[in-house]
């Protein structure tokens, strides 16, 4: 057997390290910040609301996509307009500091990625042999860390330090690179990787027959209860496990965590997951799959646990600092609105971001910054903006009284931040001891239980869960966070994702047991 890695293997391998800085750079870690600071005191619940519209799309297209894809030709096609969609679109966010636009071309560049990604999974059967499937398998995942928390991230995250995390140019560039590194990256896949197992390609692709196919699969699975039993707990548990990751940055910049903590904390997650995903296959091998994932979904309970605690804790902090900055907010803004402009519209935008910006400074203590706090007059005429230094001269005043004022306020505000920084930290590290394991583990459970000559097919299914499953969870927390008025409450709510699959993996012992019995005497009788 090689030791090495053909052309086909690297180009196939290399294509999880070119979109793992998507995952990294858009889901996770830096646009969910930006994009929270955009659309304001809901933007997390947005980002939930999108979040979930994309997955939902994918996941209704996936099966119908998926049959085509096998096909002669047809799965390089669809490959290549979803990894398109995906560049494109996220190029585009960078575009504009609407945050309505910017959801919209989240939520169409999550569809191209996570398309792209349904058939990037299935080529693996077409550039190697079943003998090194595994090895090669996992070398796509290991690198997909490694390569979503190396180069762009950390260059990404080095701009947005040095120019400052509200600049403009560091935050389009983060978003940018995402886009070059994706496409640069793609190359060799697209020159080295062809589909070589297909079905003739018909004269008239047919819905019917499509459909028929993915109703074959369902009622395969539906028939044995132990592979149901799993792929229903595997459909919650893993979407617990994806939420987590997409909703993480967006809760705590909602609760007043600082960007560049949030980052480096997940940055972290990144580098974790890859060494211990190697470990927790061991730890499968020593107690049982099905305990090792028991064990993996139960830490991922207490996570849930501690991010609510981490809101709960913080979020009267946070309601008391508002309350009190919104005195003088709506006594400087009613200030304004007495005074007049040439260019009202534009007088009212400069205030509102003076006072935004005046509102975290004093918030964070951080003096320096708010001494140097001033209203953008550029592009005024010289009435308007002497009216606009005077307004800025008595509003500093104010806010400085506030400041003295409100002193204990601020002080309990600031405690509870580090607390809550210090709890997101500790997560963060869970988070990365868990979330490469469960997922590969998750997948060799599947590969046990499947009937070998069908792996492919039934593969394919379980693909459909693996990525798409992210619906439930995100739609849960923006749902419960604005009808509860707290992000902390949709926090807690999705431990209810990991508690039905902890359950149904337990009453699955049995039928499982007994699924992987006949399968093991099954292929002994092959073999």
């Amino acid at each position: 057997m090689e030791k090495r890695f053909t052309t086909k293997e690297r180009s196939w391998i290399l294509y999880d390290w070119a979109n793992s800085v998507y995952a990294t750079n858009i889901m996770a870690a830096i646009f969910p910040t930006i994009f929270v600071a955009f659309a304001g005191d809901q933007g997390d619940l947005w980002w939930g609301y999108g979040t979930s519209l994309a997955t939902l799309i994918i996941a209704i297209l996936a099966p119908i996509l998926g049959s085509i894809a096998d096909y002669q030709g047809m799965k390089k096609k669809l490959f290549t307009v979803f990894m398109l969609l995906g560049v494109i679109a996220t190029a585009l966010i960078a575009l504009t500091s609407d945050w309505r636009f910017m959801l919209v071309a989240y939520v169409i560049s999550k569809i191209g990625f996570s398309g792209s990604n349904l058939f990037y999974d299935s080529f693996l059967t077409d550039v190697t042999t079943d003998e090194r499937m595994d090895k090669v398998s996992s070398w796509g995942y290991a690198m997909g860390y490694i390569g979503g928390s190396t180069i762009p991230f950390v260059i990404s995250i080095a701009v947005l330090m040095i120019m400052g995390y509200s600049s403009p140019f560091a935050q389009k560039f983060a978003i940018l690179i995402t886009s070059v590194w994706w496409l640069v990256f793609s190359i060799p896949f697209f020159k080295n990787v062809e589909q070589v197992h297909y079905i003739e390609k018909p004269e008239k692709i047919s819905l019917k027959s499509t459909f028929a196919n993915v109703l074959n699969t369902m009622r395969d699975i539906a028939k044995s209860r132990g592979m149901l039993m799993f792929i229903i707990a595997y459909f919650f548990y893993i979407d617990g496990v994806g939420t987590v990751i997409s909703i993480s940055t967006a809760y705590g910049t909602a609760l007043g965590l600082g960007a560049t903590g949030m980052i480096l904390a997940l940055l972290v997650t990144q580098i974790v997951a890859m060494p211990s995903s190697i470990l927790f296959a061991k730890l499968a091998k020593k107690i049982s799959t099905r305990k090792a994932i028991l064990i993996a979904i139960a830490v991922y309970m207490f996570i849930c646990l501690v991010g609510f605690y981490m809101g709960f804790s913080l979020e009267p902090h946070q309601d008391a600092y508002r309350s009190a900055y919104k005195g003088q907010y709506d006594a400087i803004q009613t200030q304004a609105n007495d005074l007049t402009f040439e260019d009202q519209d534009k007088a009212k935008i400069q205030v509102l971001s003076f006072l935004s910006r005046a509102e975290t400074a004093l918030r964070d203590k951080d003096t320096a910054v708010f001494e140097e706090l001033a209203i953008n007059t550029e592009g005024f005429s010289d009435k308007d903006a002497a009216q606009l230094q005077s307004l800025q001269t008595d509003a500093k005043a104010s806010l400085t009284a506030f400041k003295a004022g409100q002193a204990e306020v601020i002080s309990r505000y600031q405690d509870a931040i580090r607390f809550s920084t210090m709890l997101f930290w500790g997560m963060a590290i869970l988070v990365g001891t868990m979330q490469g394991g469960i997922q590969a583990v998750s997948r060799s459970y599947f590969g046990k239980l499947i009937p070998k000559k069908r792996s492919n097919e039934f593969f394919g299914f379980f693909d459909i869960f693996g990525k798409f499953a992210t619906v439930i969870g995100p739609l849960l927390y923006a749902v419960v966070g604005t009808w509860t008025g707290r992000s902390s409450y949709g926090a807690l709510c999705l431990m209810l994702l990991f508690l039905v699959g902890f359950i149904v993996l337990i009453m699955a012992k049995k039928p499982l047991e007994e699924l992987e019995r006949n399968r093991a005497a099954q292929a002994a009788l092959e073999g």
